[in-house]
């Protein structure tokens, strides 16, 4: 989105639920059983199946307990975001994107997402020892701590200049959601759709990009104009959070 003011933001997105999650089936190894025979017979993959228990490799053993995952199919909707979708669905915009193959950010009106819901189910293998799912990984929460923190030059933008379209790189419409906390980032440093907290900002979504932004740089969004002047341009810290 273009801007006039450069800085970085954070915020909670507006997103619309996907539906509800499907659970994942628990299917027992039986003799014969390998990864390819059942990822033919449940129509996924194989690497599906190793993400989804965590699997290091091709081999299984019988009773062994597999979580296999059924995908369901979501049409987009108004306002929505792979953030958004991600979210409803407790997947990453990164599995969305590589289960739809979709190599930007950008989704249309009517699209048809294919999901994989997680599980946060553990299964047990034949020598009694866990295997959980990729999904089942704890996420650290501002609480319990930041996955990374880096420091970056912030500036600030406004919805509201010439030429500015009100709506973010993922989606977000900054006009019709004016109290959301957003961040404009390079997404090299700082993934799109992460969930950041920005120091003397807040807990925001990095849902934005711009030209200027590049490297350890960000914008934040600021609903009026003159929020945005005062915040001027200083470094701040920022601890991505998932």
């Amino acid at each position: 989105m273009k801007k006039s003011f450069v800085t970085m933001a954070a915020a909670a997105v507006f997103f619309s639920t996907a539906g509800a999650a499907v659970q994942a089936e628990e299917v027992t190894v039986q003799k014969g059983d390998t990864l390819w025979k059942l990822a033919g017979e449940y129509d996924v993959s194989v690497e599906q199946i190793k993400d989804w228990n965590s699997l290091s490799s091709d081999k299984i053993v019988v009773n062994q307990v597999l979580d296999i995952h059924r995908e369901k199919a979501y049409t987009v909707e108004k306002g929505d975001t792979l953030w958004s979708i991600a979210k409803a669905n407790e997947v990453t915009v990164e599995q969305l994107k590589e289960w739809n193959q979709i190599k930007g950010d950008i989704i249309v009106l009517g699209q048809k997402i294919v999901i994989f819901p997680g599980s946060t189910a553990s299964a047990a293998n034949e020598g009694g020892s866990t295997v959980k799912t990729a999904a089942s990984k704890p996420v650290k929460t501002a609480s319990e701590g930041a996955v990374k923190e880096i420091s970056v030059e912030a500036t600030a933008y406004t919805a509201n200049c010439n030429g500015c379209s009100g709506t973010t790189a993922t989606g977000i419409n900054l006009k019709q959601n004016p109290n959301q906390k957003v961040i404009a980032v390079d997404p090299s440093v700082i993934p799109l759709g992460s969930r950041v907290y920005v120091e003397g900002y807040g807990e925001a979504i990095a849902g934005d990009t711009g030209g200027a932004i590049k490297g350890n740089k960000i914008d934040v969004f600021m609903a009026e104009k003159q929020d945005a002047l005062n915040w001027g341009r200083k470094t701040v810290n920022v601890r991505i959070l998932d």
